[in-house]
C-alpha cells in the first residue's frame, strides 16, 4: 500500500500497478508450475524405466549415493557421507549415472607404471598377488592383468579383479591400491613416475 501511493504521488496510477504486479507474479508461478509439472513427469519416467531402483548404490555428481526413494518430484539418497540428498527428477535425467545395483558382479582396476627394466611376468605375479590379499574380490571370474600401455619411460599395467558387495565398493577399492602398493615395495618393484624421475635426474 505505502509502495502504491508513493507511486500515485508520480502519477503512476493504481491500476496501472496492479496489472504489472499481476503478471509478474503470474510469470513466477508459471515458471513454477512448469517446472514442478517437468519434474513430474520425469519422476513418472523414472519410475516406469527404472535406471535404479530403492536400494541400488550409483555414482551421481561426482559421489556413490544410495538410492533410499523414488518420488514423483525428488529423488532422494544417502551419500557415504550420511547425507540425505534430494534431487529434482529432471536432474537425474539430464545427468550420467553409473548403477552399480545391488548384488551385481562389477569389475574394478587399478593401473601401476614401472619401468622398462622389469620382466612384464614379475609386475603380473605381484598384481595378482596383491589383488588375492583383499577380501570381497571374488575368486571367480579370476583378477587378471593387462598391459595397457606404453609410456616414455615405464610400461602401463591395469590389474583388474571383480567384487560383488556393492556397498564395500570404495573400501576395496581403497584395499586393491593399498594392497598393490605394498606387494610391489616387497617385491622391489618401483612404480613411482619414471618418467618425473628421468626429468629430475637429467
Amino acid at each position: 500500500m505505502i509502495f502504491s501511493a508513493v507511486l500515485a504521488q508520480w502519477g503512476v496510477e493504481i491500476g496501472v500497478i496492479s496489472g504489472i504486479l499481476t503478471i509478474f507474479g503470474g510469470t513466477i508461478i508459471g515458471f513454477a508450475a512448469i517446472n514442478t509439472i517437468g519434474n513430474a513427469i520425469a519422476g513418472l519416467i523414472v519410475m516406469t524405466s527404472r535406471p535404479f531402483r530403492v536400494g541400488d548404490r550409483i555414482f551421481f555428481n561426482g559421489q556413490f549415493a544410495d538410492i533410499t526413494s523414488i518420488e514423483l518430484i525428488y529423488t532422494k539418497m544417502l551419500t557415504l557421507d550420511n547425507v540425505l540428498v534430494s534431487v529434482p527428477n529432471q536432474e537425474l535425467l539430464k545427468a550420467e549415472i553409473d548403477n552399480y545395483g545391488k548384488k551385481n558382479v562389477v569389475r574394478r582396476h587399478c593401473t601401476v607404471t614401472p619401468g622398462f627394466e622389469y620382466n612384464s611376468a614379475d609386475v603380473e605375479k605381484a598384481l595378482l598377488e596383491a589383488a588375492g590379499k583383499i577380501q570381497g574380490v571374488l575368486k571367480e571370474p579370476k583378477p587378471y592383468v593387462w598391459i595397457t600401455k606404453f609410456q616414455n619411460y615405464a610400461v602401463e599395467y591395469a590389474l583388474y579383479a571383480f567384487i560383488n558387495d556393492i556397498k564395500r565398493l570404495p573400501e576395496i577399492d581403497a584395499e586393491l591400491h593399498r594392497a598393490v602398493l605394498e606387494t610391489c615395495r616387497l617385491r622391489n618393484i618401483d612404480i613411482s613416475t619414471p618418467l618425473l624421475l628421468k626429468q629430475l635426474k637429467g
